[in-house]
């Protein structure tokens, strides 16, 4: 296990016996892991000396936790409730939460138009650096945009790819431990095949040993290092701003996560033109974005009859529900 997820409290062991269960029932990211960093530190913190969870230790908890939101809260006591439920099975008397009331979520993604895309990836091709860096990882954006638009990859899957996961001429690439822990092909379809190759083709003369090694990193910087998502991020704002789209900042987008919406969408509208169900199409987007379940799925496409209203009518009692009556900022 990777050091940041070390747990050192009491509680350790049985937390690495519950995110054991989860893994081994493949239901588990890596935000589970956080969550219990987050628990693990503070039963140390509160000088927990016996294994065991008190409602002192949980209202002491609960009292830290001033900057969470609701939502996070909420996952955070089903965590503790899951950890007290374990650990009461296996004899040790604990005290169990009571789970808050799921919070509704008002979070209504930002979709972008296909004339906002095409703009985007003419503009990213066009950006540049006033100062040339070597730490720069600005060479690699016009492609990675074109890629989490065109595979609705989170950023973090697409900045983890190896060059052995690029499979150019039987045009897909691997994705590995992904959000879920699950590994998946996702396809790559011309124009990509061509963006990709293009972009290898100019990493692959900088002066930098074994840059197209399989284990070696897909996307890096001009020094051959890693490159961050808060920098892709940056690029992404002032692209934005040469188009004109307004942006908001404070999580409220448009973020970069939304070219992973906007690509769930846009499949979705387009399967639906093509006369396929649109509740056929479920499955198929759900293995593509890498989901655990098609609930998930539909949960994360947000379609309006506003935006696409030729699709809703193609849409049977049985799909409607892909296309909740709400209106989405363009």
């Amino acid at each position: 296990m990777h050091s940041k997820y070390l747990f050192k409290s009491v509680l350790a062991p049985y937390i690495q016996r519950l995110l054991e269960i989860k893994r081994t029932s493949g239901v588990i990211g890596t935000y589970n892991h956080w969550i219990f960093k987050e628990l693990d530190e503070f039963a140390i913190q509160y000088g927990l000396q016996e294994p065991a969870i008190t409602e002192d230790l949980i209202q002491s908890w609960r009292a830290t936790r001033t900057n969470d939101c609701d939502r996070r809260i909420y996952f955070k006591f089903s965590a503790w409730i899951q950890l007290a439920t374990l650990m009461k099975r296996s004899g040790i008397e604990c005290y169990v939460p009571k789970l808050p009331k799921r919070p509704s979520s008002e979070f209504v993604p930002y979709i972008f138009t296909p004339t906002q895309i095409q703009d985007m990836l003419k503009k990213a091709d066009e950006i540049r650096v006033s100062h040339f860096m070597i730490t720069t990882g600005i060479m690699a954006f016009p492609c990675l945009l074109r890629l989490l638009y065109s595979t609705g990859l989170r950023i973090s899957e697409a900045l983890s790819i190896l060059n052995e996961d690029v499979q150019i001429e039987q045009q897909y690439i691997r994705i590995r431990s992904s959000k879920n822990g699950c590994d998946r092909l996702v396809p790559i379809c011309d124009s990509m095949k061509d963006s990709l190759l293009q972009y290898i083709h100019y990493r692959d003369q900088m002066p930098i040993d074994g840059i197209n090694d399989g284990k070696r990193l897909l996307f890096v910087k001009c020094d051959g290092t890693a490159i961050k998502s808060n920098a892709i991020s940056s690029y992404f704002i002032d692209v934005l701003k040469r188009c004109g789209i307004p942006y908001i900042g404070g999580h409220r987008g448009p973020r970069l996560h939304d070219l992973r919406h906007t690509y769930a969408v846009h499949v979705l509208a387009q399967m639906a033109r093509n006369g396929t169900d649109v509740y056929a199409c479920l499955p198929i987007l759900s293995t593509a974005l890498g989901h655990l379940s098609i609930a998930s799925t539909e949960q994360y496409v947000r379609l309006t009859a506003s935006m696409f209203p030729e699709i809703e009518e193609q849409c049977s009692q049985l799909n409607s529900f892909v296309f909740p009556m709400q209106y989405i900022r363009r």
